[in-house]
């Protein structure tokens, strides 16, 4: 089983200026273009069973168009080969956050992506304390960690996150990019064998080798997820660079491709 628990797509109308925005940011030349049937093309083509669809509001009026795109997509787009499991968003100064929870809810969606960086949350701000009661123990909680630029001025942190578990112990967490893209020291320090999924995504082309080893021996394959961060990698080129991870067992290499994240998904 293959499960890309890490895509973005976005509506054609703001793909172009979605992708423009990421490569700006991460100056990391991609040329996908962010829309859903290249994303379902590129998933067929590296035969995904199944695939998590991320969206981000950055802006707190920017989530009920995110959410009425995702609840939009058609039993045909959903339930196909590869079936999609769409994620919602939110924004810490949407007033209709709880409204928007219950669409969510009524819709069955199974987790919720934060991006801290493009959003300009602070994990460490307390007045994400409510929301985060509020889904623990119910959705999962995609989260960005790490940024290209390391300072102290970051949102989100291996540490921030290790808070989080330990006020919301019920939190069920997948921390992007290994736990922290560019943070990978500080991810083995904060989050390697806690109560916490960590995905591949943006993260096997940039650890160094013998960090990617520590850090898996330490945290278990048992929780970590295959991701290719669509539309900045394919899902296909995400799969070679798990397959170069060759000291794994074939069925670790199984279990972080696909097995875990069917069973965080209840599949």
């Amino acid at each position: 089983m293959l499960i890309d628990c890490h895509t973005h797509a976005f509506s054609e109308k703001i793909a172009a200026k979605a992708v423009e925005q990421l490569i700006q940011y991460y100056r990391i030349p991609t040329p996908y273009n962010g829309t859903l049937p290249e994303l379902q093309r590129l998933a067929q083509e590296a035969n995904l069973d199944a695939m998590i669809l991320l969206v981000a509001a950055t802006r707190p009026n920017q989530v009920k168009p995110a959410h009425d795109w995702i609840l939009s997509l058609t039993a045909e787009q959903l339930h196909g080969r590869p079936r999609i499991y769409p994620f919602g968003t939110y924004h810490i100064d949407d007033p209709n956050w709880r409204q928007e929870l219950d669409r969510l809810r009524a819709a069955g969606l199974k987790g919720i992506k934060l991006h801290p960086e493009f959003q300009g949350i602070d994990l460490a701000d307390r007045r994400l304390d409510p929301f985060l009661e509020e889904i623990a123990g119910e959705f999962i909680l995609m989260v960005h960690i790490g940024d290209p630029v390391v300072n102290e001025s970051n949102l989100s942190t291996p540490r921030k996150v290790a808070a989080l578990l330990d006020r919301f112990p019920k939190l069920t967490v997948i921390a992007a990019h290994l736990g922290g893209y560019c943070l990978w020291e500080d991810a083995i320090s904060e989050l390697a064998g806690r109560r916490i999924y960590l995905d591949t995504s943006s993260a096997l082309a940039y650890i160094p080798p013998e960090v990617l080893r520590r850090l898996v021996d330490r945290h278990g394959t048992e929780h970590i997820l295959y991701g290719s961060d669509y539309p900045l990698c394919s899902p296909r080129q995400a799969l070679a660079w798990l397959d170069k991870m060759h000291w794994l067992s074939p069925l670790q290499h199984e279990a972080i491709a696909g097995k875990n994240c069917a069973a965080l998904l209840g599949l």
